[in-house]
C-alpha cells in the first residue's frame, strides 16, 4: 500500500486531498492543530489513517509526531505540507507577522528538511509544498504572508536542484494556488476562486504526473505571467 502524510489536513485543500488519496489506496498520516476535525476526517476515510494533533510552529513536537507516524506507516512515499496561516495586516501588527513566519517559514522549513532527509535515506519519495501565487510579488496588506510563500517556493526549488544532482528518485513539487475558497481567503471581490475540492483534484493530478510546479487552478498561469512581467510602478498602484 502507498503511504502519505498530509500536514494541514483538518480543512480546505488538505482535507480534500486526504479523501482523494484514500480513494487512490493510500494509507495516510493526518496532521493538523484541530484534533476534532482530524477525527471527523478519519471517519470519512475508508483506508487506514494515523492522526496527530500538532501545532507546526512548535517544531520539536511536530518533528517527533511526524517521526512517530512514519514508524507506524512503515515508511512514507508522499509528504504534503499544506499547513499555513496568513493575515490581512494593514497596521503591521508584529504578532501577526511573527505568527505567519513561525508557521510558514520555520514550521515549513523544519518539515521539508525532515521529509527530504528521510527520502534521501530511503532512496525515493515525493515532497509537495503548497505555496501560493502570492510568492511572486510583495503584498502591502499582507507582507509577511507573501514573503513567507516566496521563502517556501525558493526552498522547494533548492531541494529540486539537489534532487536533480544527487537523488533522481526524489520528486519535489511546488504548488502555487491562486484563489481557493478556504478560511484563509478573507475579504470580498475575489475572482477565479476555486472550491477546495476542485483545487485538490488538480493538485492530485500534478502529484500523479510528478510535476515540479503547478498553478492551481490552471488558469492562474496567466496571472502569474502578468505578475512576473508587470513593472514595479504598475504593481505598486494595484
Amino acid at each position: 500500500m502507498k503511504r502519505a502524510i498530509i500536514v494541514g489536513a483538518s480543512s480546505g485543500i488538505g482535507y480534500e486531498l486526504a479523501k482523494i488519496l484514500a480513494e487512490d489506496g493510500y494509507e495516510i498520516g493526518l496532521v493538523a492543530r484541530r484534533h476534532g476535525h482530524l477525527l471527523k476526517l478519519q471517519e470519512e476515510i475508508p483506508t487506514k489513517t494515523h492522526v496527530r494533533p500538532v501545532d507546526v510552529s512548535l517544531i520539536p513536537e511536530t518533528r517527533n509526531a511526524i517521526e512517530s507516524i512514519i514508524l507506524e506507516l512503515g515508511g512514507v512515499d508522499l509528504f504534503i505540507i499544506n499547513a499555513g496561516i496568513g493575515f490581512l495586516n494593514p497596521h503591521l501588527e508584529w504578532q501577526h507577522e511573527k505568527d505567519t513566519i513561525d508557521v510558514n517559514v520555520y514550521g515549513f522549513c523544519a518539515l521539508a528538511n525532515l521529509a527530504y532527509r528521510y527520502f534521501t535515506k530511503q532512496g525515493h519519495g515525493h515532497l509537495v509544498g503548497i505555496s501560493s501565487i502570492g510568492a511572486l510579488r510583495g503584498n502591502a496588506l499582507a507582507p509577511a504572508y507573501n514573503a513567507s510563500k516566496a521563502f517556501m517556493s525558493n526552498y522547494l526549488e533548492g531541494l529540486q536542484k539537489r534532487a536533480a544532482r544527487e537523488q533522481p528518485q526524489i520528486t519535489v513539487t511546488d504548488i502555487q494556488p491562486g484563489a481557493v475558497h478556504t478560511a484563509m481567503m478573507k475579504g470580498e471581490g475575489h475572482f477565479w476562486i476555486a472550491s477546495p475540492k476542485k483545487a485538490a483534484a488538480q493538485i492530485f493530478n500534478a502529484i500523479r504526473h510528478k510535476k515540479r510546479h503547478a498553478y492551481i487552478t490552471k488558469r492562474w498561469r496567466l496571472i502569474a505571467w502578468l505578475l512576473k512581467v508587470m513593472p514595479r510602478c504598475v504593481h505598486e498602484k494595484i
